[in-house]
């Protein structure tokens, strides 16, 4: 049976929802007060931060690994639609750095003003954004959480992002090279948008029912019980780690029901010791039955 992790997705996703108000706070009011486009821009990133914590909140409060009636393989791909509002959010907040660069280009703006203690500021607002992500990876990896591993690459996506701004806006501190601020949001905005990518590709296979396991290795490890002749027509889906579903169909050497049902039970015992947690649907069959087709072979 599946865990049910989502207390600790809570916890880490109430910390870092306010760690990162904190953040895009301090961005937005230096953004605003030096007049640099490429910081409120990575401001907007942030607000975006905030916005999956939120979302993440509660997708995670739907997200229950457990059955119901209405719901008898558990409700685990909210979760992964979660992350799919995560990729939403990273491409609005493209088009605005976007929208808002193009504008400056075109009609032009005042100098920015930077100082030494302002930066010094971001300098606190980039450490602060370390730690969530490598704390929200790190739990993410742990209990097997998409939220939180895609949460954790968005942030990541925000640290290169605020070192390339910061970068930018030492050069104006040191050297008044006041094109670099527009020219890095450019570059802001593509990062924003390949974080995005990641996510849409890292969840979709698991919305759409993609092969969790090779069909061979699951045939290797069901050979091994005794009792099996062969097993065939096997598939399987979820994300291994959190929830695996497998269906097969079993040709057993039994001469009766209980003999059969024996065997049964061993290749369940044998999945869910190699790919826990996981449930599995099988089908018994005679051993005069014949088939050589282990999965299925993709015709129409």
């Amino acid at each position: 049976m599946a865990i049910d992790r989502r207390p600790v997705v809570r916890k880490v996703l109430l910390i870092t929802l306010v760690l990162n108000l904190v953040v895009m706070s301090l961005k937005a009011a230096v953004g605003l007060w030096t007049g640099s486009l490429s910081l409120v821009a990575d401001a907007i990133h942030s607000v975006t931060d905030g916005a999956n914590n939120v979302l993440g909140l509660l997708t995670n409060r739907l997200a229950s690994p457990q059955p119901d009636r209405d719901h008898p393989y558990g409700h685990q791909k909210y979760e992964a639609i979660g992350a799919l509002g995560v990729a939403a959010f990273l491409g609005i907040a493209c088009f605005k750095i976007l929208e808002s660069s193009i504008e400056r280009v075109i009609q032009g703006g005042g100098a920015v003003q930077i100082s030494g203690s302002e930066l010094w500021l971001l300098l606190i607002v980039l450490g602060i954004n370390i730690f969530v992500a490598f704390y929200e990876r790190s739990v993410g990896r742990k209990i097997g959480s998409q939220i939180l591993i895609a949460d954790a690459r968005h942030t990541m996506s925000d640290i290169w992002t605020t070192i390339v701004v910061i970068g930018g806006l030492i050069g104006i501190w040191l050297w008044n090279i006041q094109w670099l601020d527009i020219a890095l949001a450019f570059p802001v905005a593509l990062m924003v948008l390949w974080s995005g990518w990641r996510v849409i590709k890292e969840n979709l296979p698991w919305l759409v029912d993609e092969m969790a396991i090779a069909p061979e290795a699951i045939h290797t490890v069901v050979m091994q019980v005794p009792g099996v002749v062969n097993c065939h027509q096997i598939a399987s889906r979820g994300l291994l780690g959190r929830q695996i579903f497998i269906e097969m169909h079993l040709i057993v050497d039994a001469a009766d029901v209980e003999t059969a049902h024996k065997i049964t039970e061993a290749v369940e015992t044998r999945l869910e010791e190699k790919f826990s947690p996981v449930r599995t649907l099988i089908h018994v069959e005679p051993p005069a039955y014949r088939s050589n087709e282990i999965s299925y072979d993709g015709g129409g």
